[in-house]
């Protein structure tokens, strides 16, 4: 069974939200899923899965330094060719999924665009959003 890696930093509980709506699309597919905030994960360990989505909120105009130096850690530890997906919630902006995207691309991975940004709080249609990308990446993942 296709394993799957959702790490995320959330600072008002958004993102989790599409972190968990995620899992559960995924998890509906039959993929295993882990999801836990970054502080939670050993980079090599999140690197070891088959497909790996990365969350934050936009802090600044991009995501957060911390889970930046983790998206740093767990490339380092090998996610070449791997399925990938990026998300985040954001008040003004919303670059921090962008630019999760891009530095996963810049490292083999197969990214699925676009990008999910949800403004604010998820409402019931954006998790619905979150649980299709789950699905897609479950999809994805059982075709490598």
């Amino acid at each position: 069974m296709p394993k799957l890696a959702v790490v995320y930093l959330s600072t008002q509980g958004s993102t989790k939200m599409m972190a968990e709506a995620i899992a559960e699309g995924a998890r509906e597919r039959h993929v295993e899923v882990s999801v836990d905030n970054f502080f939670e994960w050993d980079p090599e360990e999140a690197a070891s899965a088959d497909g790996i989505a990365v969350g934050s909120s936009t802090f600044n105009y991009t995501m957060h330094p911390p889970i930046a130096k983790f998206i740093d850690k767990m490339i380092d530890a090998g996610v070449e060719g791997k399925v990938g997906a990026a998300f985040g919630s954001y008040g003004w902006s919303g670059e921090a999924p962008v630019h999760i995207a891009k530095k996963l691309r810049e490292a083999g991975m197969d990214v699925i665009d676009p990008v999910l940004r949800i403004q604010y709080i998820p409402n019931e249609k954006d998790l619905l959003e979150c649980n299709r990308l789950g699905k897609d990446l479950a999809e994805k993942l059982k075709k490598k």
